[in-house]
């Protein structure tokens, strides 16, 4: 990976290897939930948001409440996707965030706040 020239001209490398990928790394040793097999691949948003929820309320070794570490959990994986997801995919996560946010009393994305 490189980026664009620096003002000197000496252009930017920055060496990816797979001891060196964070993402790995919280993914495996995170101490905020325990999910369930396949979650994020399911059809339904709203078993991605059940699943979501119910991992994140027996979690006890979560820093925050259960909606923000299940909120969190979801969009970290939708972030470290990017550009692999493919467009159903990501509408489906997407979805599955109004669907938590649903299930904890929360207002859904665009609605008016009151």
């Amino acid at each position: 990976m490189s980026f664009p020239p620096r003002r000197g001209g000496e252009e930017v490398r920055l060496a990816i290897t797979d001891d060196r990928r964070w993402s790995r790394h919280v993914t495996q040793t995170s101490n905020a939930l325990d999910l369930e097999e396949g979650v994020f691949t399911r059809e339904d948003p709203r078993e991605i948001a059940l699943s979501l929820q119910r991992s994140a309320e027996r979690s006890r070794r979560r820093k925050a409440d259960p909606f923000r570490s299940a909120m969190s959990m979801l969009t970290f994986y939708i972030n470290r996707a990017g550009r692999h997801l493919s467009a159903p995919q990501r509408a489906r996560l997407e979805q599955a965030k109004d669907e938590l946010r649903a299930l904890y009393g929360r207002p859904r994305r665009g609605a008016p706040r009151q």
